[in-house]
């Protein structure tokens, strides 16, 4: 395992900003971080960065202390914070020929990747847009030869093409063995970019869920014309279903579709509606009335 915390807590006084949070990270492994202000992220990232001292519990990274071998941690790292901050005097190609050297980088690899963010280099810093500062600072953070990569807010003020571009960049990351953490507001980019998914809620970590596992996972609406026959016992682990008095039925799926396809043939149905659940549903299972982005 790259990343390990065990019963990580961080307290200020009463107020508990992460409660004995445990998960494990594999190499090569895409890890979304979901939750509203205030669930624990940024304490959790600060703790992982060495930044604070845990109240108690521990967090590793490569088998090191994240607090009591900070330094060496952050040789294995690197890390874009969500209000990343450079140099306004210099232009971009300056700033990455300077991250290179600090980081004993490849420059080449900086320009690549600024030319797929498609990055003006002559304009100075201070001259850039919000949206070109983050796509400059993500650029810096996706060059060193590190197996972790910490992402807090990546795609912050950049529009949906670039966007997407972002994803692109973080799977082929993932392709070359790096381990990406990625903490986002954005629920579609987490549920394309990630292999699995931490929900934070209050400082406590509430639900772990593998994205591919979600994403088998449906909502079927039907009007019914008379009742329902039993559910096969092959089904009965992998749904549930509930029924309304007008004659409506919800059933949520976790597994194949065709099983259940094939038993729904055979009922009294006026009206069917197969949607994807994704998720949303299990975000909102956790922080209901979100306002969340798409």
């Amino acid at each position: 395992m790259l990343i390990q915390t065990d019963l990580l807590s961080k307290r200020y006084g009463q107020l508990a900003a992460l409660s004995e949070c445990s998960f494990d990270v594999p190499r090569g492994e895409i890890l979304g971080l979901l939750g509203p202000n205030g669930a624990g992220k940024t304490t959790l990232l600060r703790l992982l960065l060495g930044y604070l001292q845990p109240s108690s519990g521990v967090a590793r990274i490569d088998g090191l202390d994240c607090y009591r071998q900070s330094v060496a941690v952050h040789r294995q790292l690197a890390y874009l914070p969500g209000d990343a901050r450079l140099f306004r005097q210099l232009n971009g190609r300056q700033t990455l020929q300077f991250f290179a050297r600090l980081r004993r980088a490849s420059l080449e690899r900086s320009l690549r990747l600024a030319d797929r963010l498609q990055l003006d280099l002559t304009r100075r810093v201070r001259q850039m847009s919000t949206g070109m500062r983050q796509k400059l600072a993500l650029a810096v953070t996706l060059t060193p030869d590190v197996p972790l990569v910490i992402l807090d807010e990546p795609t912050a003020n950049l529009d949906p093409t670039v966007r997407r571009d972002v994803v692109e960049l973080i799977r082929e990351a993932r392709d070359e063995g790096k381990t990406i953490l990625f903490s986002s507001h954005v629920l579609s980019e987490v549920e394309d970019a990630c292999d699995r998914v931490l929900v934070l809620k209050a400082g406590r970590l509430v639900d772990t869920v593998r994205v591919v596992d979600v994403r088998r996972q449906h909502r079927i609406q039907a009007a019914l014309t008379g009742p329902l026959s039993p559910v096969p016992p092959a089904l009965v682990e992998q749904i549930e279903l509930r029924q309304d008095a007008v004659g409506g039925v919800t059933v949520i799926s976790r597994g194949e579709l065709a099983p259940l396809l094939g038993w729904l043939a055979n009922q009294p149905l006026a009206k069917l509606q197969i949607e994807p659940i994704g998720l949303r549903s299990v975000y909102e299972r956790h922080h209901p009335a979100t306002s969340i982005d798409e």
